[in-house]
């Protein structure tokens, strides 16, 4: 690898050396059909998994036949075939995928552990600790690695942590740990085949540090000249192989010419198949293949809702019937969140579910924003349906890492679909201050694999909301707070879906064309009909996919175009849309585009102060200018 390296065959390479007792005796500690969940240094996880070695280079060169098509490298890869869960670069992010993944077991009763790696490093991360806490409160039957080889690429354990062992972190978990000599494959096989055992039939989640070294840098080209003199001569002592090798020649196992023997039989199969993989085609770029391959294609059911049953619903309760007839319809749909088992939810979206769903499918969980987000991507990998309720949309910023480089890439990394969808109450209006109020659609829409849903009546709420546990891939779904329980409506009550991707245009004019959502529609509703101006009002309903032929359609049509947004102006989804306008409507303009959006501030508390921070007053006096024009 590092002749291959050094030739430019290789773009990146994070060595083993040192370290592979670590990897080889904890994989062969598990049956095949148990998860593992890799990082930098497990090379062995994948040779002892028996995978072919051509395939592994291949992914190394960034070509087809390697695990993500040339779009990920090394080690940063999934495959179902091995029950491997590769890393992204996010240290700690795989420990939540680890703890759905282990929860999908248990829920199946299939009496099977998983297995996650983490490095010393990565420990100092959030998302440990929250999958650490969440592993013990619901006990899952996992296994945590931590390999504690003392360096975080350059810089020494003494600067990273206090704490002599990670085994002590188990104390502050409630949770089983100990440490061992990760430089024994023995010891590392025994150890975790006797807690496998044990937690396949006492689902528990258990820690067990392995004290190693690391030989080579934390990738080759950061290379090892920050550590001290005569460090790496006294770990080549304790070097795992070698030190195997030897415990087998001394047990008659093996005679040294047998050991020679092997040694050249491996490097000989290693040259054959790298040069296998050398003569492997490039990657031929096509533009269509990288753009359908974001998500899973599915075609997702039309139910059609009924006009004879029907009821009226506040928003709030078309949301609650929604996620009760979702239920009912996916038994694999597991929902979880703060608060929402029998408390019901801050909103009591879900309330009373849990005394007919249960508690394993209606899940309380602690203040874990990142590990309950994994978690929901683990539970995909397992074959699950995931809902998480996001307390206040705002609250999501703990798990965006989660939401942006794990969820909604991973179909396009390794074609393992994020079957997740995430409930966000949203916006102001309730005088709930700068961290209870915020508007932050716009954060996910530019983010390719993520489906944006923000809908403005209980109809479109309670049939996209359907729609949403029929695909798939992962969605946002935003929920205005102010319109839980101020809009009303008469919603069918048999199950039915609303087309995701689709606008409506809730009035038709030919003065202007106001394009909005959520509750920017209500309120562009209420200016038209006061002042009785002639406007299409269309109600966008899903941000992406962006339905924009309804747009173009109806500016073309008016001439004329404001967006309206609760966002702040700056960088809010109207730059985007004004954009678009600009660019495939110029010559239909009869007027500059006018976007309104909230003031450039935090949301303030003061029922005065958010009355002017939000759009709502100027948007009729821009929409008049703009009519005017």
């Amino acid at each position: 690898m590092l002749i291959g390296l050094r030739q430019g065959k290789i773009s990146k390479w994070f060595s083993a050396w040192g370290q592979e007792a670590i990897s080889v005796g904890a994989t062969l500690a598990l049956t095949p059909e148990e998860y593992i969940c890799t990082m930098h240094r497990n090379l062995g996880v994948f040779t002892a998994r028996e995978m072919p070695l051509v395939r592994l280079f291949a992914q190394w060169q960034g070509k087809v036949e390697g695990f993500t098509n040339g779009r990920d490298r090394s080690f940063h890869f999934g495959t179902h075939e091995y029950n491997i869960v590769g890393m992204i670069s996010h240290l700690g992010a795989q420990m939540g995928v680890a703890d759905g993944i282990a929860l999908g077991q248990k829920l199946r009763a299939s009496n099977r552990a998983t297995l996650v790696f983490t490095g010393d490093g990565g420990t100092s991360e959030g998302d440990f600790h929250e999958a650490l806490n969440l592993a013990a409160v619901w006990d899952l039957p996992l296994i945590i690695i931590v390999e504690n080889n003392c360096w975080g690429l350059s810089t020494p354990s003494s600067e990273q942590f206090r704490c002599e062992s990670f085994a002590d972190k188990g104390i502050g978990y409630g949770i089983e740990a100990c440490s061992i000599n990760g430089n024994n494959v023995i010891e590392v096989f025994d150890t975790v085949t006797h807690y496998a055992e044990e937690i396949r039939r006492n689902p528990r989640p258990i820690l067990i540090e392995c004290r190693t070294f690391r030989m080579r840098g934390h990738e080759e080209a950061s290379g090892t000249k920050y550590y001290p003199d005569g460090l790496q001569e006294e770990w080549e002592g304790y070097d795992p192989v070698v030190n195997f090798e030897n415990y087998l020649i001394e047990q008659f196992v093996y005679s040294q010419e047998e050991v020679n023997s092997i040694r050249s039989e491996i490097g000989e199969t290693i040259d054959q198949v790298w040069d296998e993989a050398n003569r492997l085609p490039a990657v031929i770029p096509n533009k269509t293949k990288e753009l359908s391959d974001i998500r899973k294609t599915v075609q997702i059911p039309v139910s059609v809702p009924s006009s004879k049953h029907v009821d009226e619903m506040r928003f709030i309760d078309a949301i609650h019937n929604a996620l009760e007839q979702a239920l009912e319809r996916h038994e694999n749909l597991i929902y979880m969140g703060q608060d929402i088992a029998e408390y019901g939810g801050v909103f009591k979206a879900t309330a009373d579910f849990v005394f007919s769903y249960g508690k394993d499918r209606i899940r309380n969980t602690p203040i874990t924003e990142a590990a309950v987000l994994g978690s929901a991507l683990g539970l995909s990998i397992t074959g699950f349906k995931a809902m998480v309720e996001m307390q206040f949309s705002d609250f999501v910023t703990e798990g965006f890492n989660q939401i942006v480089n794990n969820i909604a890439k991973s179909h396009y990394r390794w074609g393992q679909h994020a079957d997740v969808v995430i409930r966000m109450p949203t916006g102001g209006g309730v005088a709930a201050g700068p961290f209870h109020s915020q508007s932050i659609e716009s954060w996910f829409t530019h983010v390719p694999g993520l489906t944006v849903i923000y809908p403005a009546f209980p109809m479109d709420a309670k049939g996209l909301l359907l729609a949403a546990f029929e695909n798939p891939n992962p969605v946002l779904f935003f929920e205005h707070k102010f319109l839980y329980r101020t809009v009303r409506q008469q919603v069918p009550t048999n199950y039915f879906t609303q087309p995701i991707g689709k606008a409506n245009l809730v009035r038709t004019g030919n003065e202007a064309t106001i394009i909005t959502f959520g509750w920017g529609v209500h309120k562009a509703i209420e200016v038209a009909e006061l002042n009785r101006v002639s406007v299409d009002i269309i109600d966008l309903r899903t941000l992406a996919p962006l339905d924009t032929e309804a747009i173009y359609n109806s500016v073309k049509k008016t001439g004329k175009a404001l967006i309206l947004h609760e966002h702040t102006l700056t960088g809010g989804f109207g730059a985007e849309l004004s954009a678009l306008i600009a660019e495939h409507c110029f010559e239909y303009l009869d007027a500059p585009v006018v976007r309104v959006g909230s003031l450039d501030t935090p949301v303030p508390f003061d029922a005065e102060l958010e009355k002017q921070f939000l759009p709502w007053d100027r948007f009729f006096f821009k929409l008049m200018e703009l009519i005017d024009y």
